[in-house]
């Protein structure tokens, strides 16, 4: 072949490539967060029913969003009544705002195994972040106890991971907090009994949700977990 067929085919070979329709090209891969099942559409409860907290406020949905009102009694909140969900290797995803108040927006209850715990952002006083309860203590005297300048008006990105060995959360991808459970008594708060298996509630605040999403990790993600989370504590 010449010099010259040569560089014929080569040009041909790229007009073929930038003429691809784009429907033939290749679609970008969906973020893990992405590929999980919708527990909150934006437009019904769903799932969701009201969780029995002592004259909690109401629930409605707005404009996309979860919201849980303030009631006349301290807490407020929802439980998960929907198909059954996983207990140990999944993530959950979800966007957060506090709209109007000054303690946590977020208290979120979930299953570790046959064990439920309880995810706190923004309590006692506003700011306060940590996981409930760890061999019978609080979130606020716990090695997870942490702080974030929470700002109301203002969505807040979290995930949390939960594995055979460890509890993990970021906020907007920064580590929050996280502890290993092999060895402790998990529990929760009795307040928050109502929430379980999975549930949010808040503490005379109102607070808005959206973006619900859980998934089942992968086997290379239960592997990697562990690894990961020991990282993003070192680097905390």
């Amino acid at each position: 072949m010449t010099r010259f067929s040569v560089s014929v085919a080569i040009i041909c070979c790229l007009a073929a490539a930038v003429d691809l329709p784009a429907e033939e090209k290749a679609a970008p891969a969906p973020k893990p967060a992405e590929t999980g099942e919708s527990l909150f559409d934006g437009k019904t409860l769903g799932g969701w029913k009201q969780a029995d907290h002592y004259k909690p406020g109401p629930i409605e949905v707005k404009n996309g969003s979860l919201l849980i009102q303030r009631g006349e009694g301290k807490m407020s909140g929802i439980v998960w009544k929907g198909k059954e969900l996983p207990k140990v290797d999944y993530e959950m995803t979800f966007e957060a705002q506090r709209v109007d108040g000054s303690d946590f927006f977020v208290g979120l209850t979930f299953p570790i195994q046959e064990s439920p715990c309880t995810l706190i952002i923004g309590g006692w006083g506003g700011g306060l972040t940590g996981f409930s309860s760890i061999d019978g203590s609080d979130a606020s005297e716990n090695e997870t106890t942490g702080y974030l300048p929470v700002e109301n008006g203002k969505w807040y990105k979290v995930r949390m991971r939960v594995t055979g060995q460890r509890v993990d959360a970021w906020v907007d991808d920064k580590f929050l907090a996280g502890f290993d459970h092999r060895d402790r008594k998990v529990d929760v708060r009795l307040e928050v009994e109502a929430n379980r298996p999975f549930g949010f509630a808040t503490y005379q605040t109102v607070a808005a949700l959206k973006n619900i999403r859980i998934r089942e990790l992968t086997a290379a993600e239960k592997a990697q977990a562990l690894t990961e989370a020991d990282k993003a504590l070192q680097e905390k």
